[in-house]
């Protein structure tokens, strides 16, 4: 599905982001549709990935349910295999971004001789893909166009985006969600190196929104192998869509101004579809079950969900 254009019965909104279609009903409930588009550098890129959608949405709905008892979350139906239907709650306007490794935009950050992300010091005398002493949280604003920002908690504080209650509340579902999610990956042999959390509110309520732990918002490694690789200056093996950011920088893309997307051929596509399956395997320890939904039978499906609610 590369986009829904659905009419539900007490519909009042609808938002179109890079991956999901949501459309919120009654001001009270939010169902969103988790397309087959594929976001990198912040920019959509032309053509969609089979199956990329349930992938990420069953991925997040299994890592919902087993970190509930840590902070709510707005989960209150999955009817389709990429739909959630859920709670209406008003978005903090900041990603909570949680590092246990110095890799991506932290490495490429110390690698420029820079010392401090988003208010946060990073210890001298480390290497790429390193653990840092414990986990740091690196927010960024969160942009519904263009590049988010890195930020700092004490900027977020200031500027009056969170309040310093509310941060600080963040903060501790943020390290004991990414606590819960490297349990759980050691159990599949994996390491949770970094992740992304959004969060909202209803009343005095937090609530972790939108999907946890799934490729798109994490990176794993393989944890086999893994402290060879760091003495041996080997590239770590990982779980994300970090190869397609990769596959990109190569062509000559970073989703900088005039930059043209490289041609995604049918083999590509395939290939990356093959690796969200594998990803949602390797995860979740499950067995991938493809399922196609036609789009009028897509609809009726969340009507009636959404009448049962």
């Amino acid at each position: 599905m590369l986009e829904s254009s659905f009419k539900l019965p007490g519909q009042t909104a609808f938002y179109k982001g890079k991956v999901r279609d949501v459309y919120t009903i009654e001001d009270r409930l939010m169902a969103m549709v988790v397309s087959d588009r594929i976001s990198a550098f912040d920019v959509v890129l032309p053509r969609p990935i089979p199956f990329k959608g349930q992938v990420l949405n069953q991925v997040a709905a299994i890592m919902l349910e087993a970190t509930k008892d840590i902070v709510p979350n707005w989960v209150k139906t999955t009817p389709l295999p990429n739909v959630t239907i859920g709670l209406k709650c008003e978005t903090f306007p900041v990603e909570m971004v949680v590092r246990g490794n110095l890799t991506g935009h932290a490495w490429r950050t110390y690698k420029s001789g820079q010392r401090v992300l988003c208010g946060v010091t990073m210890p001298e005398g480390l290497k790429e893909n390193d653990f840092f002493p414990t986990p740091i949280i690196t927010p960024t604003t969160k942009a519904h166009e263009g590049h988010d920002e890195d930020i700092s908690r004490e900027e977020i504080i200031a500027q009056g985006l969170v309040s310093k209650e509310d941060y600080e509340q963040l903060e501790k579902y943020t390290l004991a969600l990414f606590e819960r999610g490297k349990e759980m990956a050691a159990k599949r042999g994996l390491i949770l190196v970094d992740t992304k959390y959004e969060f909202g509110k209803i009343g005095d309520t937090i609530y972790v929104i939108d999907e946890i732990h799934t490729p798109d918002s994490s990176r794993y490694f393989y944890a086999e192998g893994y402290e060879e690789n760091q003495k041996s200056g080997t590239q770590q093996k990982q779980l994300s869509k970090e190869f397609v950011r990769e596959w990109l920088m190569a062509n000559g893309f970073q989703g900088k101004d005039g930059q043209q997307v490289p041609e995604m051929t049918d083999e590509f596509v395939s290939s990356v579809s093959e690796r969200y399956i594998e990803l949602f395997e390797n995860i979740t320890g499950q067995k991938f079950v493809k399922e196609e939904v036609a789009a009028a039978d897509a609809e009726s499906r969340i009507i009636a969900a959404l009448k049962s609610l």
